[in-house]
């Protein structure tokens, strides 16, 4: 029997992430030689929250090809560091069960996600490395990021590990599964954060002043957008995308046969309820539906935030993006369900979800609440005429 956790090839697999992630730390060291050390860290968090959106989309295709557990422990296959050493064990598994959890394509799929997981982790520790070297020696002209953002980042990055592990030796448990995909996107809003304030450190950018009124409704549609990706990612791990085959109604129904406390049992095994019994499909259609009545919900909300953020010259980019990002939700999301849960538009789903918390994460950070109109106006006088 293959033990869950052997970590034989850990030190193998740290030296593929390091390896990975030199390419990107030597392309930031040589286009920024001549630059100040907070220009190098602000282009190295900009980059590695490129890297770490792309690694949340093949997180997500890793998951929706059902590669999660193409290979069974961790954190290598089979105690190698790649599917190459474990070429026997895969084609046992692959031969007894064709369609299985285990093949080889599969295996590789889940260890390039963990490839580029680790190599994203190294980027985050020589971030933080470095921003408590820069903070250390910094001059009274330069404003380093707090060290302790990017030392936050890392342990949540660690914390992800952790899940990614469970994911695997839990075998899809839904609840473990789904605050994995959360803790990827609050790894993407931590190092935003960071992006808008090395930003305001090294240009002088100060933040864009708006009213309570506004911000108010940039923490609700923040709230809410969570708790959309939470129960988006419940309907992914619990494969309940397909419950629901039609659009606008449900089974022919507007409000169809549902069973809302098996569904949202939290704590059970894939595709069982809470007492070990296979999951009603009564359950399935409750996690969808719900998931559903949210959606018209937030993407309305959005909407109107992004046509609020229009009115203030400075967040009118964010404003355009905000809602590109809802019309492609809108259009994803509908293909999921009509055209029987395509591949590119599941995946465009959950990255689309991300680069919402992006962009809601850059207007949050990036604004703060005027203290009075005249504030408002002096910073900048066209507002007077767009009262945020």
């Amino acid at each position: 029997m293959q033990e869950l956790y052997d970590l034989s090839p850990l030190a193998r697999m740290m030296f593929v992430g390091a390896l990975l992630a030199a390419g990107p730390l030597a392309w930031v060291w040589f286009r920024n030689r001549r630059a100040t050390p907070l220009r190098r860290i602000q282009a190295l968090t900009l980059l590695t929250l490129f890297l770490t959106f792309d690694l949340v989309l093949f997180g997500a295709f890793t998951r929706l090809t059902d590669s999660g557990l193409g290979c069974p422990d961790w954190p290598g296959c089979y105690g190698h560091a790649s599917p190459l050493g474990a070429n026997v064990h895969i084609a046992a598994a692959q031969s007894a069960m064709p369609t299985g959890p285990v093949t080889h394509g599969k295996a590789w799929v889940e260890m390039v996600h963990r490839y580029l997981a680790t190599s994203v982790g190294v980027l985050i520790l020589v971030l933080a490395v470095a921003s408590w070297l820069g903070w250390r020696g910094r001059k009274a002209h330069v404003h380093p990021i707090n060290p302790w953002w990017p030392t936050l980042t890392l342990l949540w990055v660690c914390l992800q590990g952790a899940f990614g592990a469970l994911t695997v030796t839990m075998k899809l448990f839904p609840a473990i599964v789904t605050l994995h995909l959360l803790g990827g996107l609050v790894l993407l809003a931590l190092l935003c954060v960071q992006v808008v304030r090395s930003a305001q450190g090294e240009g002088g950018v100060l933040p864009v002043l708006v009213g309570p009124g506004l911000r108010w409704l940039l923490g609700l549609s923040f709230a809410l957008l969570v708790v959309q990706v939470a129960l988006g990612g419940w309907v992914s791990t619990n494969y309940a995308v397909l419950a629901c085959s039609d659009f606008p109604m449900c089974q022919n129904s507007w409000w169809p046969t549902m069973n809302f406390q098996q569904g949202f049992a939290l704590w059970r095994e894939l595709g069982l309820t809470a007492a070990g019994e296979p999951i009603s499909f009564a359950a399935l259609t409750a996690i969808h539906y719900v998931h559903r009545i949210m959606a018209v919900i937030v993407l309305t909300l959005l909407g109107v935030l992004a046509w609020r953020l229009n009115r203030v010259p400075a967040l009118r980019r964010p404003s355009r993006w905000l809602a590109a990002l809802v019309s492609l939700q809108l259009i994803t999301g509908l293909s999921n369900v009509v055209l029987d849960w395509p591949l590119v538009a599941a995946v465009l789903h959950t990255g689309g979800a991300g680069a919402l918390v992006v962009v809601l994460t850059w207007a949050v950070a990036a604004s703060q609440t005027s203290p009075s109109a005249k504030a408002s106006i002096a910073l900048d006088p066209s507002l007077s005429r767009h009262p945020a």
